[in-house]
């Protein structure tokens, strides 16, 4: 049994991801670190994941009542926008 460890980039989009939430296996990471030696776009794409993982990681931000209305009003228009 050959193991590839070239992977496409969708692949190691996938792999970036499962490592955020902890569930990418040894193998699975190290194919990825091989990918984003030559792949720019995959770089970036998990330097800007890691640090969407951060912000959402941190503590939470405390909005008055007021501001968390006009949040939810907002969101739900652009909710109902796109749907």
């Amino acid at each position: 049994m050959s193991a590839k460890i070239i992977i496409a980039c969708e692949e190691a989009n996938h792999v970036c991801d499962k490592t955020q939430y902890k569930e990418a296996t040894l193998l699975e990471k190290i194919k990825l670190n091989i990918h984003l030696i030559y792949c720019k776009v995959c770089r970036k794409y998990t330097k800007n994941n890691t640090k969407l993982t951060k912000l959402v990681t941190r503590k939470p931000v405390n909005l008055d009542a007021t501001s968390k209305e006009k949040l939810r009003v907002t969101f739900e228009k652009e909710l109902a926008e796109q749907e």
